[in-house]
């Protein structure tokens, strides 16, 4: 009943995203559109198979694997707070584009090929996610303790927020201004040739999540309990660091560095299904992050808006639920 209430809205939102955009065009014309048939404008085919259908369809999966990434982080650090930016993966990716942007002017030269513009910023997110990925993994083979590895985590954060510092302050107006653009998120920047790499990257850290289901479940019990029963928490944790950092660099790397959907999708889900068995809290995490996206990249696009940005829009949903888990916990203690 609960995985309803979820699908249904999920569906009305990927639908309403399709027919809905700050271009207002005839409801009849887009359902002739979907069908093959020519509409009354030549743009209008364009918006809704270029545009509108893309960023429906980088909305589900870009949802779905920050939320994933998100459940997994704080279950494993029991952490409320966790989420796919707090062990620097997402600031990786800030880094390597700020490097391209800022220092090479938006182009990449590696053995006589020079490659610029989307292609360049999407490769250096990416490679800037799974630098940071991998030497979290070489520290956790160091660090025994989840709260050591965690602030870890956050140092790096901050020691990547101070190199783009010095990098913008040697950058061009131009450079700055890209850097900017790219920050502020969007999930309209996934061509349609690349929605199905887009979707098997995904695919490469949800089915490693899905294998995480059981051990998951038992970490929750506690570190002694699990090793009792068998589950190996090295592995167990380098799995999921790898996991996490897959569908993080994917998501960064093509929409930017989206705020809030990995920290408050999870406490939504929690809160509608009322359980820690991440048997369902799973799957119903991968459908509520869709669902939360496609609603904040309806939002970003409301006629009367324009196009906002939409790092804009994540905190207004985000803010609220994290401010209300915070005040629940401090009522328990």
């Amino acid at each position: 009943m609960r995985f309803t209430l979820l699908a249904i809205p999920t569906a009305v939102l990927a639908i309403a995203n399709i027919f809905v955009g700050s271009v207002a065009i005839p409801p009849s014309d887009v359902i002739d559109i979907l069908l093959g048939k020519d509409s009354s404008v030549a743009a209008y085919s364009f918006i809704v198979l270029q545009s509108r259908l893309p960023q429906m369809l980088t909305a589900l999966i870009a949802g779905a694997s920050l939320a994933v990434s998100g459940l997994m982080l704080q279950t494993a650090f029991r952490n409320p707070l966790a989420s796919p930016s707090i062990l620097g993966i997402t600031s990786g990716a800030s880094l390597g584009v700020a490097c391209v942007t800022l220092l090479t002017g938006g182009s990449i030269a590696a053995a006589g090929i020079t490659t610029g513009g989307f292609i360049a910023i999407m490769s250096a997110a990416f490679a800037g996610s799974m630098a940071t990925m991998a030497l979290l993994l070489i520290l956790s083979a160091v660090l025994k303790n989840d709260l050591m590895l965690l602030i870890i985590g956050v140092l790096l954060s901050y020691l990547v927020s101070s190199l783009i510092t010095l990098l913008n302050f040697s950058a061009s107006a131009d450079g700055i201004q890209s850097y900017i653009m790219w920050g502020m998120g969007s999930f309209s920047s996934v061509p349609e040739n690349h929605i199905p790499l887009f979707a098997a990257i995904a695919a490469a850290g949800i089915v490693p999540a899905l294998l995480l289901i059981k051990p998951l479940n038992i970490i929750q019990l506690g570190s002694s309990y699990a090793r009792n029963l068998g589950v190996n928490l090295v592995r167990t944790r380098n799995l999921l660091l790898l996991s996490t950092g897959i569908l993080t660099a994917g998501v960064t790397a093509y929409c930017g560095p989206v705020a809030f959907i990995g920290l408050a999708v999870p406490h939504i889900t929690r809160m509608i299904f009322r359980t820690a068995d991440h048997r369902s809290l799973m799957p119903a995490t991968l459908l509520c992050g869709s669902c939360t996206a496609l609603l904040c990249n309806l939002l970003c696009a409301l006629p009367s808006a324009g196009v906002l940005p939409l790092n804009a829009v994540t905190p207004v949903i985000g803010i609220p639920v994290i401010i209300y888990v915070i005040l629940c916990r401090r009522q328990k203690l």
